[in-house]
């Protein structure tokens, strides 16, 4: 017993102790940080936002996948639900825009050696101030959070829903977030690289959506060379075959003329395979080249690693099928397998997704392994620690540094 009451010191003091060097993203292991969920009467107005659609949460009628385990919050951040365990107890939840949240899932960074977060900006929504204020609320907790973990934090735009004339939007707010100082990207705790502020754009080039080239050429520009709000490094999430513009990708080669324009390219990978054998093949078929072509045009790679993956009760609401456990996590070697590839093939940065995506079953931090019983249903894996995948993302640190051996470790 004594073993297991030490263990937890012992791992808060060993990882990454110190505060993370936020100059470069070279040598870092991040992930994607939603920051997402709101609950009715939290006071964001924004309903059971990415727990359910509007008003209604209960069994029947859900959006996540996985169940957070909310054991080491303050009962004044937890938040009852309909939900039920299997014992009578009623099961609770979190709202983001609660600080003592964000804190604890920051202070879960540090403990496990894990370096920040590229914190979630969904650009479509800057436009309507009910969506807005909430994360704004939420990006100055990952601020103060990151400063006081030592972490470090990127903005990411996601540009999902953005039309043509939406580019505007994102300029609009990336000044306001400056202006009126609730974005400190030259502070200590704010990622840069090649010593500059770095801001991460998601949805560039995937064929399900509009091709806006001169638009997005636009917002680098802005970024790059803006003389009062620009000066930033800049990471682009492409598709995942966003080099032979095929799959998921449009087939124009303009695309590749602006990701040499960028810092950093990360091809979103979730969903585009789903075994260690298909993670492993990768490292010859798709990173290499990859990463050969980033060399040529002395660009950055980021490749993107997850978990697994499943979404049937997110389907459902939409009033579709999906697979559940669509994606098996195998205690971890889906994970490490990608991580592996990704290091083997050369990479010098991995992007973990995600930190608390609920939704579609790739959140890494803790989450109820005795998840509430009814109608809907919850992945769970009882024979795991329920910290087993931020342990396992912070020894993906030291794979990446070449400090432990490729060979997934045991606990």
């Amino acid at each position: 017993m004594l073993r297991f009451l030490i263990l937890p010191a012992l791992l808060t003091l060993s990882a990454h102790a110190q505060t993370v060097d936020t100059s470069t993203l070279t040598g870092k292991v991040v992930c994607g940080y939603q920051g997402c969920f709101r609950c009715e009467g939290d006071g964001s107005n924004n309903g059971w936002h990415h727990y359910a659609a509007g008003k209604t949460f209960e069994p029947g009628h859900s959006h996540i996948e996985l169940w957070p385990d909310v054991s080491e919050l303050p009962k004044e951040a937890r938040v009852a639900t309909p939900f039920k365990h299997a014992d009578g107890r009623t099961a609770e939840v979190f709202s983001s825009v609660h600080p003592a949240v964000v804190q604890l899932h920051f202070k879960w960074m540090r403990d496990y050696g894990i370096d920040g977060a590229f914190v979630q900006r969904f650009a479509a929504t800057t436009r309507d101030k009910r969506f807005r204020e909430p994360m704004d609320q939420v990006l100055a907790h990952c601020q103060a959070a990151a400063i006081a973990n030592g972490r470090g934090l990127t903005l990411m735009y996601d540009l999902s829903g953005i039309k043509e004339d939406g580019i505007q939007l994102v300029i609009d707010d990336w000044k306001r977030l400056i202006t009126e100082k609730r974005l400190d990207p030259k502070g200590s705790s704010y990622f840069k690289h090649h010593g500059k502020p770095l801001v991460a754009l998601w949805g560039l080039g995937f064929n399900d959506r509009a091709p806006m080239l001169e638009e997005w050429s636009r917002l680098i520009t802005f970024l790059h060379d803006d003389p009062e709000f620009g000066g930033c490094a800049i990471m682009l999430g492409v598709p995942y075959y966003w080099r032979t513009l095929d799959h998921d990708c449009i087939k124009d080669p303009q695309l590749h003329a602006l990701i040499a324009r960028a810092d950093i390219v990360s091809p979103w990978a979730v969903g585009r395979f789903g075994t260690p054998k298909d993670a492993a093949s990768r490292g010859e078929k798709v990173l290499k080249p990859d990463i050969a072509w980033c060399a040529e045009h002395k660009v950055d790679y980021l490749p993107v690693i997850f978990p697994g993956f499943s979404w049937t009760n997110l389907s459902k609401s939409r009033n579709q099928e999906a697979k559940f456990d669509a994606i098996p996590r195998r205690g971890g070697q889906f994970l490490w397998s990608q991580a592996t590839a990704a290091k083997q093939a050369g990479a010098q940065m991995l992007y973990v997704a995600m930190f608390d995506e609920l939704d579609e079953g790739t959140a890494i931090f803790k989450t109820d392994n005795h998840p509430p019983v009814g109608e809907s249903r919850f992945l769970a894996e009882p024979e795991q620690p329920n910290d087993h995948y931020l342990w396992l993302t912070g020894m993906l640190g030291k794979l990446l540094r070449g400090e432990t051996p490729d060979a997934m470790p045991k606990r």
